[in-house]
């Protein structure tokens, strides 16, 4: 089952980043991204969170599992959603925790050296 949109602009908006926070949708779910970094994915309406040494110390319970199929364990929020202190603190740890992203190198077109 895809996410909804609603739910995705929900969590960026209870998240208080505005200008810093965007979303992309992927194969009808959602990768949220925090200043530029992959910080959390919207999978059948539920927010994984990626995991990370610093997340975890914010979190009481952990509920990672992976959000598809033989995928890897993220950290799976529910209530921490409604708490946009914690929701905000948990995004903004978890990207400062991950690198940059590797540069993109240019496409070649087919027939051009």
């Amino acid at each position: 089952m895809a996410s909804d949109l609603n739910y995705v602009e929900y969590v960026c908006d209870q998240a208080g980043l505005a200008g810093r926070m965007s979303f992309r949708k992927m194969f009808g779910e959602y990768a949220l991204y925090l200043d530029g970094k992959v910080v959390a994915f919207v999978c059948d309406n539920q927010l994984y969170l990626k995991p990370t040494d610093a997340g975890r110390a914010l979190l009481d319970r952990v509920d990672a599992r992976p959000f598809y199929p033989r995928g890897k364990p993220h950290f799976r929020l529910g209530e921490e959603i409604d708490d946009r202190a914690l929701l905000q603190r948990l995004l903004l740890t978890t990207a400062q925790a991950l690198p940059m992203p590797k540069a993109k190198l240019p496409r070649r077109t087919v027939g051009k050296p």
